[in-house]
């Protein structure tokens, strides 16, 4: 079965949705622990973690423990889109007679554990491992603690305990962020080196730091160690940890408190706060506009991909982008389904396959097969039946629908049906099979025209810049509506991928700045931009905000 990206993606935006509905509704919570550990829940719940929702007490199911108890509102949101409650009830959080508390309650079916006390959840589970394994028991135990809570003596006993026993049913994830309630974790009890300053962006970065992993190797541990926002990564240490026998496993997962909102992310402030009512829509735009960059390592060296999946690996794409051309639907031929087998085992990054190929219902299994995680069509080259049949497979096999369209091609009426489900649009913006070619600035007139037609038939997938995106003009691309953004020349044609990469990533960050500040405007003039701009404390942020703002003309 395929990663399904896409699918887990769209789950944990969802969650982290309502973590800020009910925070807000509340008026308080811990919004920024939750949001750190959003791609582990997601993981879990949408992969991993086998469970009934509508028969919560089902005696086989795994049991997932929330030690870190006060990112409650975490795991409330990813039960609500689980199906275990309505998602509109994260509304009632922390409202009296509510199931659902400001810590995870077992008046809330679902829950496995009260976690209110800090340290005590890996007791717990260790104590339930056991007696899994004591009755013969096949499920498994998926335990989260935090980092803060790492200073209780208890968790380093019950670490002891869990090797003695050999309780390999057990797999805990650190939520490895670097914060707890009153500081940072280094500055406070340092699991890995003292913190001398509030900087902890290097720290994160600097694998030559992480002592974490040795300690818990040296209680005799099986250690994985992952970043833990990359999802791809979760489910590849998920997967060892469960094939691993004999010895229980840690994922440390290096995360950021209040991922994916800049003005959170590894800001102390937002431990346990709420968000006030006035910035939540833009909030939500925030979360809505994160967006993903896709290098096309066919702009490298065409004898060496191997090569080139590398230094895509080591730049930190988001996805390896696959074109595969056969000849006849465009007059390049690059390679087919034999070498992405053959690039698969080196790495676990998404392989987002786009087919510039004739027929490809014919040929959709062999890329299914060959470890892709998502796959792309053209409307060109197939109607609604053959459609059909592509979408229904890929979705069979928990692989990424791609659907896409020339320069020249606007979205056949009969793929209407099929944008709700629909994962992926690439909108060409060169014309395929050819190299070096400019961005068509018409595609931004045609983007335009989808955005109304998507919106219509809720597409709410990720729709895909391929062809001639650069630095210059990423910033507009994404202000059309685009998320994942497909650099050729302008990344894997570049000798430094990682700068590359990097300098994509802070064009789109600018160009998603404004367009936060120009809603900031929209609904609430100067006082909600001043008001916006001040919640940005860490690091530089705010005087380049600001700077933004004062180009637009705000301030």
């Amino acid at each position: 079965m395929g990663l399904n990206y896409y699918q887990i993606k769209k789950n944990i935006l969802r969650a982290r949705k309502l973590v800020i509905k009910g925070t807000n509704a509340a008026g308080s919570g811990h919004p920024g622990g939750s949001f750190s550990m959003a791609e582990i829940l997601g993981c879990l719940f949408n992969k991993h973690l086998k469970f009934d929702a509508k028969n919560p007490q089902w005696e086989d199911r795994d049991r997932l423990v929330l030690s870190k108890g006060h990112a409650a509102p975490g795991l409330f949101s990813n039960m609500a889109v689980a199906g275990y409650f309505p998602e509109s009830e994260i509304e009632t959080l922390r409202k009296f007679g509510s199931k659902l508390q400001g810590h995870p309650d077992l008046k809330c079916p679902g829950v496995e554990f009260c976690g209110g006390s800090l340290g005590t959840g890996l007791s717990y589970s260790v104590g339930i491992a056991l007696a899994a394994k004591i009755d013969s028991k096949d499920h498994h135990v998926y335990t989260i603690i935090g980092d803060g809570e790492s200073d209780e003596g208890q968790v380093w006993e019950a670490a002891m305990t869990a090797s003695k026993y050999k309780v390999d049913n057990l797999t805990a994830f650190l939520d490895r962020n670097f914060i707890q309630q009153d500081s940072y974790t280094e500055k406070i009890m340092p699991l890995d080196e003292k913190l001398e300053g509030d900087d902890i962006t290097e720290m994160w970065k600097d694998a030559s730091r992480w002592k974490t992993g040795d300690k818990w190797r040296s209680f005799g541990w099986n250690v994985l160690e992952i970043d833990g926002h990359r999802v791809e990564q979760i489910d590849a240490a998920i997967t060892k940890a469960n094939a691993t026998k004999g010895v229980p496993t840690i994922i440390i997962s290096r995360t950021i408190k209040g991922k994916s909102l800049e003005h959170m992310e590894d800001n102390p402030q937002w431990h346990g706060k709420a968000p006030d009512s006035d910035i939540v829509p833009i909030i939500n735009s925030e979360l809505d506009s994160q967006f993903l960059i896709a290098p096309s390592i066919i702009a490298g060296d065409m004898s060496n991909l191997e090569n080139e999946v590398k230094r895509c690996v080591t730049g930190r794409s988001d996805l390896i982008h696959l074109d595969v051309m056969d000849g006849q639907f465009v007059p390049t031929k690059t390679f087919d389904h034999n070498k992405i087998k053959e690039l698969r085992p080196l790495t676990v990054l998404p392989f987002d396959t786009h087919l510039m190929i004739n027929e490809p219902v014919k040929y959709v299994q062999n890329y299914i097969d060959a470890g892709s995680d998502i796959v792309t069509v053209h409307a060109e080259v197939t109607n609604e039946s053959s459609f059909g049949e592509i979408h229904d497979l890929l979705k069979q096999h928990q692989v990424g629908v791609g659907f896409a369209i020339n320069p020249d091609t606007e979205l056949p009426e009969w793929s209407y049906k099929f944008l709700s489900t629909l994962d992926q649009l690439i909108v060409m913006s060169v014309v395929p099979g050819k190299s070096g070619q400019k961005y068509i600035e018409e595609t931004h007139a045609k983007m335009t025209r989808l955005n109304s037609t998507l919106n219509e038939h809720n597409f709410s997938g990720c729709i895909e810049a391929d062809g001639g995106v650069n630095i210059d003009n990423i910033g507009s691309v994404f202000a059309d509506g685009a998320r994942a953004f497909v650099g050729g020349g302008a990344i894997v044609g570049q000798q430094d991928v990682r700068s590359a990469i990097k300098d994509f990533r802070n064009a789109v960050l600018k160009s998603r700045r404004r367009m936060l500040l120009d809603k900031a405007n929209q609904l609430g003039g100067s006082e909600l931009v001043n008001k916006w701009i001040g919640l940005h404390v860490i690091g530089a942020k705010q005087e380049e905000i600001k700077k933004i703002a004062q180009e637009s003309g705000y301030l």
